[in-house]
C-alpha cells in the first residue's frame, strides 16, 4: 500500500495525478482493477463473446446475400454512436452545466472525484430535470465524458442539505468513467448482450459495484445517502440503513433472485449489504 491510499480520499481528491504514473486515457488502470468488482471482467467477457457471435454471423448471413436482420445488426456501430452523440447533446441544450458559478459546491465535488481518481481531465456535469425521479447516469461521446445528475437530487444534496450524499453519489458517477465503463468500443461490445435478460442486466450490476467502490473511497460517510432508492427524497432520513442491508440475509429466494437477475443494479438489500460488509464483494446471482 503506497502513501496515497493511507490518505482520506478527500485529501487525496486535492492531489494532481503523480508523474510517472501510468493512467490510461480516463483514469489510473491499478487503481481501476483494485476497486473493480472481481467478477466485472468475466460478466464483461461473457457479452463480448455474444456481440462478436451476433456480428460475424449477420456478417456471415450478410455476404450469403440476406438483408434484413443481418444488416441491422451489422448498423449496430453506427446506432451506438448515435445514442450517445444524441445522449450528449440533449445534456448540453437542456441542461445547466455545473460550473464554478453554477451550483459551485457540486462542481468542487466533481473536481475533487476527478482528482482523487487520477482522471487526467475533469468531466462535464449537467443537472438535468428530474420530475421526482431520482437518477443520475454517467456517459461519453468520443472523447468527452460527462454526468449528469437529475435536479431532484438537489433536494437532498444541494444547498448543502446533505453534501455527503450528493457527494458519494457524484463520486459513484465518476467511477463509471473512471473504470472505463462509459468507452464507444465497450457499450458496442456489449449492445447485443445488453438485449438478452439477465446477461447484460449482470455485467451491469457489477459494474455498479465496481462504481460504488469508487464512490465509497471518495465519500464513504456518503453511502447512506442511497436509502434515498428506498424512501424517496423526503423520507429517506427516517431509514435505516443497516436494517435494510441485514435484510440480505433474510429476505432471499427464487423470486428475489429473479428480480436481481433481471435488473440493471442490484436489489437494495444486496447493495446496501455490500457496502456495509466491506470485507465482501457485492452478490451478482
Amino acid at each position: 500500500m503506497d502513501r496515497s491510499t493511507r490518505l482520506s480520499p478527500q485529501k487525496r481528491a486535492l492531489r494532481p495525478p503523480r508523474r510517472g504514473t501510468l493512467l490510461g486515457r480516463w483514469g489510473d488502470p491499478r487503481r481501476a482493477r483494485a476497486l473493480r468488482h472481481p467478477r466485472e471482467n468475466t460478466a464483461l467477457l461473457v457479452c463480448l463473446v455474444v456481440t462478436a457471435l451476433a456480428v460475424v454471423g449477420a456478417l456471415n448471413r450478410a455476404l450469403d446475400g440476406e438483408s434484413g436482420q443481418p444488416l441491422v445488426v451489422l448498423a449496430i456501430p453506427a446506432l451506438v454512436f448515435f445514442v450517445r452523440g444524441q445522449l450528449y447533446a440533449r445534456q448540453r441544450v437542456n441542461g445547466v452545466r455545473i460550473s464554478e458559478t453554477q451550483f459551485p459546491e457540486a462542481h468542487r465535488m466533481v473536481v475533487e472525484a476527478a482528482r482523487a481518481f487520477d482522471l487526467p481531465q475533469v468531466p462535464d456535469a449537467y443537472v438535468v430535470l428530474g420530475n421526482g425521479h431520482i437518477n443520475a447516469f454517467a456517459s461519453g461521446h468520443g472523447a468527452r465524458r460527462f454526468i449528469a445528475l437529475h435536479s431532484d437530487l438537489f433536494e437532498i444534496g444541494g444547498r448543502l442539505a446533505d453534501p455527503e450524499a450528493l457527494r458519494f453519489i457524484i463520486g459513484h458517477e465518476v467511477g463509471h468513467i473512471a473504470a472505463g465503463h462509459v468507452s464507444y468500443w465497450r457499450q458496442f461490445g456489449v449492445s447485443v448482450a445488453d438485449i438478452i435478460p439477465g446477461i447484460g442486466a449482470t455485467l451491469s450490476r457489477a459494474q455498479e459495484y465496481t462504481a460504488d467502490n469508487h464512490a465509497h473511497e471518495f465519500c464513504p460517510e456518503g453511502k447512506e445517502g442511497l436509502r434515498v432508492l428506498a424512501a424517496g427524497k423526503y423520507l429517506y432520513r427516517e431509514v435505516d440503513f443497516a436494517d435494510i442491508a441485514a435484510r440480505a440475509h433474510t429476505d432471499q429466494g427464487l423470486f428475489v433472485m429473479l428480480v436481481n437477475l433481471l435488473s440493471s443494479h442490484p436489489v437494495n438489500t444486496w447493495r446496501f449489504q455490500a457496502l456495509t460488509d466491506r470485507s465482501r464483494p457485492g452478490r451478482l446471482l
